[in-house]
């Protein structure tokens, strides 16, 4: 989806569209969710701290986010995708992997069916997508972007190198400032550059991920669309209106706690791990984590899990912290889990 909280926005009061819109809640803290293309073309760009989009659009209209109504949205827009097919990945509200290869509607090509569901999208919801197609995910994440907004881009097998090889290896998936300095080491600025290193030395500078971009450079890629895919953690943070010391973030941590238990409760497999994080006030991030014979059974047991993880953060007292966040890992079957439980009785 393009810009789908702004659009989203844009759509529902006609007073916001063509104007640079950003949804955040205004202050110190707080950060843009996503921004207008209007807006955009400002150099505002989602995660940026909003007092800092303010600066570069002094004439943005801020928005307060409905996340309910986006939900609300997506989920539309997942009920077209499954008029298509069953094999739906998503990656969050605005974005998912479909795998076509077989379609409900008997349409002859990928293509055919992009231009099909982004064509419902429009008519039924008043809103753009971009979509990418090609043989495999990694191809077509990279090809939903290239045409960005209410785009269509396809990449043919065929195609492949003529439109893999010139690309800056910035654009892989994985590679960051870091790796890409790492590479820029080894004169590797293109994807065709990093097809001329070997596996050997791609696995000596790179470890495990050598491979990876090993294959990538080659277009590589076989990874499955799984859909429903299990739960890994979820979590809670929340960011203080000030930096304050580790003794006062008990209140956050309890009631993070509380909505954290909430969620928890609507999974059907159980969290083995509880895990604290905390980012100091400057932007140092620190987690604790602790994996208990049993799993929590209540909030009060998850509350005095994550408060104790506290007491492993050994800074300096004055410390200040602008973040604690709570989280759940290494979901387990609640049948697995019965029986690993039972081995510590």
């Amino acid at each position: 989806m393009d810009a789908f909280y702004a659009s989203v926005e844009q759509r529902d009061d006609p007073h916001l569209r063509g104007k640079p819109v950003i949804v955040a809640w205004q202050g110190n803290r707080s950060v843009v969710c996503a921004a207008s293309y209007e807006a955009r073309s400002f150099g505002v760009r989602s995660a940026m701290p909003a007092i800092r989009a303010e600066r570069l659009c002094p004439a943005a209209i801020f928005v307060v986010p409905d996340f309910p109504r986006y939900r609300a949205v997506s989920r539309s827009v997942r009920e077209i995708f499954k008029r298509h097919t069953d094999l739906i990945e998503p990656l969050s509200l605005d974005e998912a992997y479909l795998d076509v290869t077989e379609n409900k509607t008997g349409l002859p090509t990928a293509t055919l069916v992009a231009r099909t569901i982004r064509e419902q999208i429009r008519q039924e919801l008043d809103l753009t997508a971009s979509a990418g197609v090609a043989p495999n995910k990694f191809l077509a994440k990279l090809a939903s972007d290239w045409r960005k907004p209410d785009g269509l881009f396809v990449i043919r097998p065929e195609d492949i190198d003529a439109f893999l090889l010139p690309l800056p290896v910035g654009r892989l998936p994985g590679v960051g400032k870091v790796t890409e300095e790492k590479l820029a080491k080894l004169r590797v600025k293109t994807v065709e550059d990093l097809r001329k290193v070997d596996l050997p030395a791609l696995d000596h500078h790179f470890g495990r991920y050598g491979l990876r971009l090993h294959e990538l450079a080659r277009g590589i890629d076989d990874s499955e669309v799984v859909p429903d895919r299990p739960t890994q953690s979820i979590s809670a943070e929340d960011t203080f209106e000030h930096d304050v010391p580790l003794a006062e973030t008990e209140p956050m941590i309890r009631c993070l706690a509380e909505k954290l238990w909430s969620a928890s409760r609507k999974e059907s497999r159980i969290a083995r791990t509880v895990v604290l994080k905390m980012k100091t006030s400057e932007f140092k991030i620190l987690t604790r984590s602790h994996t208990p014979d049993s799993p929590p059974c209540s909030c009060e047991e998850l509350t005095d899990i994550a408060l104790r993880l506290r007491e492993r953060v050994d800074l300096d007292p004055r410390q200040r912290y602008r973040l604690v966040g709570v989280g759940l890992s290494n979901f387990r079957e609640a049948e697995e889990t019965a029986a690993q439980s039972a081995l510590f009785k």
